[in-house]
């Protein structure tokens, strides 16, 4: 008993030292196993966010159609909506349909697409008809190499522009005027806008039909 109080006394301060040395390590191995747990566990949650971000944003992306709707509507012009949307719907974003609009021609259950153009008819409208003729001599003086007339009362704006001598602004006015005065009697109805002179309508009638 004597002998251990003699190695007691003599080794006490190497037995402490040893004793402290092995709880610092200890405490630290816990502890840098809880650090890197969590360093886990936050990348996890913060990869896992990121990929849902990401799968919402594709998901937003894909999920929208820009469409184009034109015609006897009361706001006629670009819209974005659901991808799985139908042509009803595009219609009632629009404002719905004038008064004398012939749904009849309309396939309101159709599915949209994008960059689709939607043309709601005034009543009465008819298929556009191309006929083939020779061209005339006012043709060839002003380089149109059309050979089809365009109907004047079902032609949408594209049709129109393509025509020598009509511009966006002067399409855009001769459907305004078609959606408040209804289908056009003649060709030189077309006096009745602004822009449109008795020589500039004399030309159109080689490219436009009734």
């Amino acid at each position: 008993m004597q002998q251990l109080s003699e190695l007691w006394i003599k080794y006490r301060i190497q037995v402490l030292m040893i004793v402290i040395a092995a709880v610092v390590g200890g405490y630290w191995i816990l502890n840098k196993n809880n650090n890197d747990a969590l360093i886990s566990n936050t990348n996890a949650v913060l990869t896992s966010s990121e990929t849902g971000s990401s799968l919402t944003s594709t998901t937003t992306m894909k999920g929208t159609v820009a469409i184009d709707i034109k015609g006897a509507v009361k706001m006629p012009g670009v819209y974005e909506l659901k991808a799985d949307d139908r042509v009803n719907e595009a219609l009632k974003a629009a404002g719905g349909p004038l008064p004398n609009a012939d749904l009849r021609q309309v396939n309101l259950a159709k599915q949209l697409t994008d960059q689709q153009m939607i043309y709601i008819p005034l009543q009465g409208e008819t298929p556009v008809v191309s006929s083939s003729t020779e061209p005339s001599a006012a043709n060839n003086e002003n380089d149109s190499d059309s050979s089809a007339k365009i109907n004047l009362n079902t032609a949408t704006k594209e049709q129109l522009c393509q025509i020598t001598g009509i511009s966006d602004k002067k399409a855009d006015l001769i459907l305004q005027y078609r959606q408040e005065h209804g289908q056009f009697k003649s060709v030189d109805e077309l006096k009745e806008i602004n822009g449109f002179g008795e020589k500039t309508v004399a030309k159109l009638k080689d490219h436009l039909s009734i």
